[in-house]
């Protein structure tokens, strides 16, 4: 179809296009992925890929041009400047200009991000804040009960998900799925001018002082952390990873983690989105980004054990106190790889928790009533405690059985909760 006509078209159908001359639409683009009501696209913005979704009310560029490829855009979704490519918007998700999102996000209903935002494989769990000039690649964050009681992450904030070694196994939890999608839990608060080095796993209700840069684990929560960077010296040997049992053991709980997010949305959030072309493909979204949370993870995790061979021969001729311990650790878990890679990978997760779910559902269903994609916060909100609690138990359930499945076949890397 002529481009000129695609606009003419839209114009008649009721998009609002300011400035018509200004504004790019890919041929592939669907023409009826484009919803024709209270759609905004200001001057600059390009729309490509035969994926891509807008819902009713979404608004492009209003600060500055917006590139998406195969994105997904619900309800309300307001992008005001950017690139951002095969992720997925839930219903009133706001981004300011200069972002940069890349593939595998998802963020869902009532996510604000601020100006100038690097997201990469990053889930954002409802009303999450996000400052400005922001680099949080490789991150789940939940926490919070409502837009004015949400988590929040300071300006100038680090995730670093790259390391010295050059690997990017470094998924950070910040908060945990199993309580999180309650929409139950106190907010987490990382503050300005910090960072995060993944992989990291971080409770709800912590507090972090600005400035600080977490290199520890505060899974249980409620604590304030203030870290002021510590200056010292140590040997660096490029390719030797000496302790890599917390690595790998935060790791499999990220991964676990993401199984029990699929599951949830496979059996509840399902639920929330109708039958409706646009809702089909949101859906479509939502999996692509979660399947694919779940294979970079594993990918990632894998090219970890693969570096143990030249880790191990390294630390060989080490100085290290506790080499042999670190060397048997090394050892477990690259010649454990297939195995702990067939517990990750192989749909366990389908077989846990499946009484606490089934009781779930059947609460959610009496409680709910007719379901629609804008009723699932009120939903949530709504249920009776007694349900939330075996909502939360069925994803433990496969939080745990996961990672105990993975965690067994090297014990040497377990570190704890």
């Amino acid at each position: 179809m002529n481009l000129k006509v695609w606009t003419k078209e839209l114009i008649a159908q009721g998009v609002r296009i300011p400035s018509p001359f200004m504004v790019d639409i890919g041929e592939e683009v669907r023409p009826n992925r484009i919803s024709t009501k209270g759609v905004v696209l200001h001057p600059g913005t390009r729309i490509y890929g035969e994926k891509t979704v807008i819902a009713p009310n979404v608004k492009l560029s209003e600060e500055g041009p917006v590139i998406i490829v195969n994105c997904r855009l619900g309800s309300g979704v307001e992008l005001k400047g950017g690139y951002f490519r095969e992720s997925t918007f839930l219903e009133n998700v706001s981004v300011g200009s200069g972002a940069q999102i890349r593939e595998a996000c998802l963020l869902e209903e009532q996510v604000t991000v601020g100006h100038t935002v690097g997201l990469k494989q990053t889930i954002l769990f409802p009303f999450v804040t996000l400052g400005s000039m922001i680099n949080f690649c490789d991150c789940l964050m939940a926490g919070g009960t409502c837009r004015k009681n949400h988590s929040e992450v300071g300006s100038s904030y680090i995730h670093f998900n790259f390391t010295p070694q050059q690997d990017k196994a470094t998924p950070s939890l910040i908060g945990d799925v199993p309580r999180g999608v309650m929409l139950r839990n106190s907010p987490i608060f990382l503050g300005g001018q910090g960072g995060m080095i993944g992989p990291a796993r971080i409770g709800f209700g912590t507090v972090t002082t600005a400035g600080t840069v977490l290199r520890r684990d505060c899974p249980e929560g409620g604590k304030i952390i203030s870290e002021a960077t510590q200056n010292y010296k140590r040997d660096f040997v490029t390719g030797c990873y000496g302790d890599v049992a917390r690595r790998v053991h935060n790791n499999i709980i990220y991964i676990a983690n993401i199984l029990a997010l699929r599951e949830w949305y496979r059996h509840v959030r399902r639920l929330f989105f109708t039958t409706q072309p646009t809702d089909i493909d949101l859906w479509s979204g939502v999996m692509d980004a979660i399947n694919s949370a779940v294979d970079e993870r594993i990918s990632r995790l894998q090219g970890l054990s693969k570096k143990m061979e030249d880790s191990i021969r390294l630390l060989v001729g080490h100085k290290h106190q506790k080499k042999s311990l670190l060397i048997r650790r090394q050892v477990q878990f690259i010649t454990q790889w297939p195995e702990i890679e067939t517990a990750l990978a192989g749909g366990a997760e389908k077989s846990f928790g499946t009484r606490q779910r089934d009781r779930f559902l059947k609460d959610l269903e009496k409680n709910v009533g007719e379901f629609c994609t804008s009723a699932y916060i009120p939903a949530i909100q709504g249920l009776k405690e007694e349900a939330c609690t075996m909502g939360t138990s069925w994803l433990n359930e496969i939080v745990t059985g996961i990672t105990n499945l993975a965690m067994e076949r090297i014990p040497l890397c377990n570190v704890g909760p």
